[in-house]
């Protein structure tokens, strides 16, 4: 066996080792230690629990994927988030139906994508700022229709579906797992998929090739932003009521659950498996703070923590592949 043979053997381990994120580490070993803290953290009740916490945050982080893969960010999915919750909470009060009221959210969350893509992806501004924008206008609207005050008292049939299991499954999982199989259908089966992850790494090439990437680049917030809508179902089904704050800091943990997953703001580098690692990262993590007994100020804090010391494993690992290359 020659030099050259060996090196290849061993090289493609090595490379699919890289490939794993570091949070894939930090997440094996929370989970032991948090079992080892307290052993009710593996209980089916618990796990189940874990599950809840993390559909409604994939269900935001996996649309922010397609949206940092074009080199962009979306600050405004929180606010709209929970806009979207007050939409619906309000005309379910006010006598609409489901169907009717659930219409209306996914409208807002169409005009709101729209105005994000339009900006952003033809008029080429900011993201962070556009973004910024969009938040204040959302959570601006939400305290104008509630007047600060939550909205209860609307139907329980969401609270039953968020609590309801489906092949012995919590339906908000399956429906996060539905999400999940679409978006990687769209994203590495598609010609749509094939433009995200161009425009992230060159965005004239496409305009030179003949493709309308503002058209494309404007879908990405359009998809991001209609799916944040069909989450307030199950952010209402969570709590119960709608209030105007109850969703603010989500985008927080959205971003941060697609950049501990490994996916870039450059260069369109990125894969949605590691979005899933990500949200599970941070739900294991709060869940565990909550069954130690962890005050919630602490956890945010944690959260920072944790996104900064995956940033650092994946730095330093992929320091030490290119001094052996």
């Amino acid at each position: 066996m020659t030099d050259q043979t060996v090196h290849a053997t061993t090289a493609a381990p090595a490379a699919l080792l890289r490939r794993i994120p570091g949070v894939t580490f930090i997440l094996v070993g929370m989970i032991v230690l948090f079992a080892v803290g307290n052993p009710r953290f593996l209980s089916a009740v618990n796990l189940t629990n874990i599950g809840l916490q993390a559909s409604l945050l994939l269900m935001l982080a996996l649309p922010m994927t397609l949206i940092i893969l074009t080199a962009g960010l979306d600050l405004s999915v929180g606010a709209l988030l929970g806009l979207c919750g007050v939409v619906i909470a309000a005309l379910l009060v006010a006598g609409w139906s489901l169907p009717a009221a659930v219409a209306a959210a996914m409208l807002v969350g169409l005009v709101a994508g729209a105005v994000n893509g339009f900006l952003v992806g033809y008029l080429g501004l900011p993201a962070f700022v556009v973004t910024l924008g969009t938040m204040g206008l959302c959570e601006g609207l939400s305290l104008v229709i509630t007047n600060g005050d939550p909205i209860g008292g609307f139907t329980p049939a969401l609270e039953a579906f968020y609590r309801s299991t489906l092949l012995g499954l919590p339906t908000p999982v399956l429906v996060a797992a539905i999400l999940y199989g679409l978006l990687s259908l769209l994203l590495y089966r598609t010609r749509f998929g094939n433009y995200v992850f161009a425009i992230g790494g060159n965005k004239d090439a496409l305009h030179l090739a003949g493709i309308n990437a503002n058209l494309v680049h404007m879908g990405v917030y359009l998809l991001c932003s209609l799916t944040v809508a069909l989450s307030a179902l199950l952010l209402l089904g969570r709590t119960n009521s709608a209030h105007p704050s109850v969703a603010v800091g989500m985008e927080f943990e959205a971003i941060a659950a697609v950049v501990l997953g490994g996916t870039s703001f450059e260069k369109g580098q990125g894969w949605l498996f590691g979005t899933v690692l990500g949200v599970l990262a941070i739900s294991v993590l709060r869940n565990g703070l909550n069954v130690l007994s962890v005050e919630p100020s602490l956890q945010v804090v944690c959260v920072g923590l944790l996104l900064i010391a995956a940033l650092l494993i994946d730095r330093n690992r992929k320091q030490a592949s290119r001094d052996i290359a």
